[in-house]
């Protein structure tokens, strides 16, 4: 059930930077998020990910990837909007362990 949990949010990683398409907009979008939380990403890491030539289940796989849109930000309601639960969790409440 973890492992199902973590490729999920893999995928939706995927699913976001593909949203986002190209380099210009994904350094923009990453560096937002980077600043705010302050996660100490340099600005070049950050290039490196937007402009690599990898594919995208790579490229969201990388560490600076996975930090920023981590888990608690994909966890995180925004306004009514539902965030992503985590798959065990959710079970071991509704089994009642």
């Amino acid at each position: 059930m973890e492992e199902f949990g973590e490729w999920l949010r893999h995928k939706i990683r995927v699913i976001v930077m593909k949203q986002w398409k190209r380099p210009k907009t994904i350094y923009r979008n990453l560096s937002y998020p980077n600043w705010k939380y302050k996660n100490g990403f340099s600005h070049e890491e950050i290039f490196k990910v937007a402009n690599s030539r990898l594919g995208w289940y790579k490229r969201s796989g990388m560490n600076v990837v996975n930090f920023i849109i981590g888990k608690d930000l994909l966890e995180n309601r925004i306004k009514d909007g539902a965030g992503l639960l985590n798959p065990l969790s959710y079970y071991l409440v509704k089994v009642g362990i």
